[in-house]
């Protein structure tokens, strides 16, 4: 139930998710999941994508669906908007739910902010014609935000209305119903689409170097951080694996983060550096940065290239 970027071709045809066709629906920031559990007893012939940001609601709600018997959606831990460019075919979704999204109140923050004009023009690719997306939340100036970020694209069509019964039922809606707190809600119907590709994230082989040299010990490293235009790298430590290193390094790119295990350990080519075996994250330009990065950290402990492919 759990999806896995590095598993699957971009764009993933519904049928190989799913393993049956159907209308296609996408809640961000789906919580504990009972939301996507309304959904699919009220609708069983769809199948349900939901994505969601902190790894406990994924962990909950991934609990609640099994708990509930739920076979038709599928869960990703991350950003919607890598799921929407990259997983997503173009006009494969009928219909996308945003419940009580994160308003980011501040205004030094609301460049954080989901529902935005380049939003709007990325979904416009991935939603069917007709398709539309519902907002429901209880925050007035994100909501009036967000009718304005759309109606600026010109994209959607955008209707006010009361929130359908079902996401009255989330647990964000009833907290806010008991505060007697007003809850706005407005249907986003797609009438355009933007002549932007949207192109999936490329995809790169296996990145790895062979180097010469002594490996230095682990007690040496210290946290290593690049800044890049497309990429942020981050080495956070180091520990040792028998006659070798292991290293744990986070790696951030528009709307994709992955943390990965990198190594430098014994030959019989020389010292290899690249990712662990038991780690296989998507092999994007951040990853092969990481390795270069790992990489000139051992050359300034004394070892030498040999051979790269990063």
């Amino acid at each position: 139930m759990l999806i896995v970027p590095a598993s699957l071709p971009f764009p993933a045809e519904p049928e190989r998710l799913f393993g049956r066709g159907g209308p296609l629906a996408l809640e961000i920031g789906f919580g504990d999941g009972r939301f996507l559990v309304e959904l699919a007893r009220l609708r069983p012939q769809w199948n349900l994508l939901g994505a969601e940001m902190a790894a406990a609601s994924v962990s909950r709600a991934l609990r609640r669906l099994r708990r509930e018997g739920v076979r038709s959606a599928r869960l990703y831990r991350g950003d919607a908007r890598f799921l929407l460019r990259n997983v997503v075919p173009p006009r494969a979704l009928e219909r996308v739910y945003v419940n009580f999204p994160d308003p980011w109140p501040k205004k030094r923050h609301q460049k954080r902010r989901l529902l935005q004009t380049p939003f709007f023009e990325l979904l416009s690719t991935r939603l069917q014609d007709g398709g539309s997306l519902l907002l429901t939340t209880d925050h007035p100036d994100y909501f009036e935000y967000s009718l304005d970020q759309a109606r600026a694209g010109g994209l959607f069509e955008v209707r006010r209305s009361e929130p359908p019964p079902e996401t009255l039922r989330t647990k964000y809606a009833q907290k806010w119903l008991d505060q007697s707190k007003p809850i706005y809600h407005a249907a986003f119907e797609k009438k355009a689409e933007s002549p932007r590709l949207f192109s999936p994230l490329r995809r790169y082989p296996m990145p790895h170097a062979l180097m010469e040299g002594d490996l230095p010990p682990a007690q040496v490293f210290a946290k290593t951080v690049e800044t890049g235009p497309r990429a942020n790298v981050v080495l956070l430590e180091a520990w040792q694996a028998g006659a070798g290193l292991v290293f744990l390094a986070r790696v951030e790119e528009e709307d994709l983060a992955q943390e990965i295990l990198l190594e430098a350990r014994p030959s019989a080519s020389g010292v290899y550096v690249g990712l662990r075996p038991n780690c296989a994250p998507l092999i994007s330009s951040g990853v092969k940065r990481a390795v270069g990065v790992l990489v000139e950290w051992l050359e300034r402990q004394g070892l030498r290239i040999k051979q790269s492919s990063y």
